[in-house]
């Protein structure tokens, strides 16, 4: 059974249930210009089914182990997602992503999401090696893994299309061995 994780009396991330379908897309919607300045699958995400189909695909990703995505919520609503994008088991790593409703922005609601899925991912999955990619310009995605504590490792150039254009992507990380001697 996919796991609950509690970040504080008034947070948890959870598997995202059928019943979201309306609500994510919702959030989805009343955000998407915040979200498309620096996520590439918002003109692919047009209604409800689209919520639907992609519940299915990472309920299918988690249960080959190859994934793990959670609903941020707090104190009952749904304010965004995190999760291990994908989890390569035969290598140990993982692939953190994020996003966020912008009204719920500046609360650490990603940084605390993050750190309990990092636990998680060292620990119970037994992982080695955690990544996060964001967009050179993305300061606020980049801070969530400065703030952790994770390596900055270089620049991938051209690392996504946005639309239009590419855009190069920062790349930081975080290994087991780090991640145990600094006591999270």
């Amino acid at each position: 059974m996919p796991r609950t994780f509690l970040i504080d009396e008034r947070t948890v991330l959870r598997p995202l249930a059928e019943a979201d379908a309306g609500v994510l897309y919702a959030v989805i919607d009343k955000n998407r210009a915040h979200l498309r300045r620096w996520l590439p699958w918002l003109d692919g995400t047009r209604s409800r089914d689209d919520i639907h189909a992609f519940r299915l695909r990472v309920a299918a990703q988690e249960n080959e182990g190859l994934g793990m995505t959670r609903v941020i919520e707090r104190d009952r609503a749904l304010c965004g997602i995190v999760g291990f994008n994908h989890i390569d088991l035969l290598n140990k790593k993982a692939e953190l992503g994020y996003w966020l409703d912008k009204q719920h922005d500046s609360q650490g609601l990603c940084y605390r999401g993050c750190q309990q899925l990092a636990s998680h991912g060292f620990g119970e999955i037994g992982l080695n090696r955690i990544a996060i990619a964001a967009a050179v310009g993305n300061r606020r995605s980049r801070a969530v893994a400065e703030r952790l504590g994770f390596s900055f490792e270089g620049v991938l150039r051209d690392a996504e299309w946005l639309y239009d254009h590419y855009v190069d992507h920062t790349v930081y990380s975080m290994l087991r061995r780090e991640w145990e001697h600094r006591g999270c």
